[in-house]
């Protein structure tokens, strides 16, 4: 298949991977109207063209957390992320630090923090849950910290797993599931040989470092289920907040409220998401709640954003409608299924072509150019 544009990928992704793993990461919450509905808002944000504007010096160079970065772009963290490529968290590692952005490493990897780090020639970010064992939570942190990550991401939006029925549809979870992935896998022999023979372990890397045991896939659903906090509270972060000395970023914010709240906690940023409409399906598209969300906190805060972005052109849309930066998730996961590590460097080059073409014809000359001045409202 030829790959001539970001959006390509998906289609490479779905033909390579057994259907458990391509749906899991391509599926969303309930019916996925808000799956759906993060592509198409943000597909519709229209842009001023602009001629004669003398764009020949242009730069997507930005500061982010007293990091330069080569464009605003960061990739966001995809649980099992090791999964989709053999030890596939080091080679997304390997790919953000050659294109000069980071990875953010979840906290329910395949590959545990300290391979992913040594792996990588620059700081990668770090995400971790809000979790009922606390002793886990402060043993990532620790763990974290003496790998040499600086930047943290707290995930606030799953105080308890979203529907997602696809997973039940396909295999990654449901009656059966461990026959039926082994069926998939049988009949993906190149998955099979990449991914599941020479990939191994396949574990969830900080958890099994912390238990001392493998945590196996046939764990992880039941792991996350039972380990979940709904009763978890701003004031329940307050320890972290102290516990951590470098930038951290509240993931998950959807309401200007919240945004605030944010703000009065101390947070240095916010991702505003709605976790790729895979938890609370029906909630707005993040293209429709930034401009809110930014007109509350702009300035006080980095203002982060993902969920429907695939391309360099929706980079851009993000950044005209509020936000410092932005997170790839499925794009960059579909890459690194489809190519490996030159695939994930690859979409980050066409990334960056898109956002070059974009900002020339809309006459901005730096990212801080970009602003709501761009829209064709």
């Amino acid at each position: 298949m030829i790959i001539s544009s970001p959006t390509d990928y998906r289609e490479a992704a779905r033909r390579r991977l057994p259907p458990f793993l391509f749906h899991y990461i391509d599926g969303g919450a309930n019916a996925e109207h808000t799956l759906k509905h993060n592509v198409s808002d943000l597909s519709e944000i229209a842009l001023r063209q602009r001629v004669l504007k003398n764009v020949e010096s242009l730069s997507l160079t930005t500061e982010l957390f007293g990091r330069t970065l080569a464009m605003p772009v960061a990739l966001a963290p995809v649980g099992l992320t090791g999964m989709y490529a053999r030890r596939g968290e080091v080679q997304a590692a390997r790919a953000a630090t050659a294109r000069g952005i980071p990875l953010t490493l979840s906290t329910v990897s395949v590959c545990p923090i300290e391979e992913v780090q040594k792996a990588s020639a620059a700081p990668i970010w770090f995400q971790l849950y809000v979790l009922k064992d606390r002793g886990f939570m402060k043993n990532a942190l620790e763990r974290a910290m003496a790998a040499g990550i600086t930047t943290l991401v707290f995930t606030v939006d799953m105080p308890t797993p979203g529907s997602r029925y696809r997973d039940a549809h396909s295999g990654m979870s449901g009656p059966n599931a461990a026959f039926r992935r082994m069926l998939q896998a049988v009949l993906h022999p190149q998955w099979a040989f990449d991914v599941g023979l020479m990939g191994r372990p396949h574990d969830l890397g900080n958890i099994s470092a912390y238990r001392g045991q493998p945590t196996k896939l046939e764990d992880y659903i039941g792991w996350l289920a039972n380990n979940f906090d709904p009763s978890i509270s701003w004031k329940d972060l307050e320890w972290i907040r102290d516990f951590w000395k470098g930038p951290m970023i509240i993931k998950g914010i959807l309401d200007a409220e919240d945004a605030r709240d944010a703000v009065r906690f101390g947070a240095d940023g916010i991702v505003v998401s709605n976790h790729g409409g895979r938890q609370l399906d029906g909630v707005r598209s993040t293209a429709r709640a930034l401009p809110e969300i930014a007109d509350a906190v702009k300035g006080e805060m980095k203002i982060l954003a993902d969920s429907g972005i695939r391309s360099g052109l929706d980079v851009v849309r993000m950044l005209a409608l509020g936000a410092d930066a932005v997170m790839l998730g499925r794009a960059f996961i579909y890459a690194l299924a489809a190519g490996g590590e030159a695939g994930v460097a690859n979409l980050l080059d066409l990334v960056a072509k898109e956002m070059r073409v974009a900002m020339t014809l809309t006459g901005a000359r730096s990212i801080g150019e970009i602003d709501r001045n761009m829209l064709a409202l």
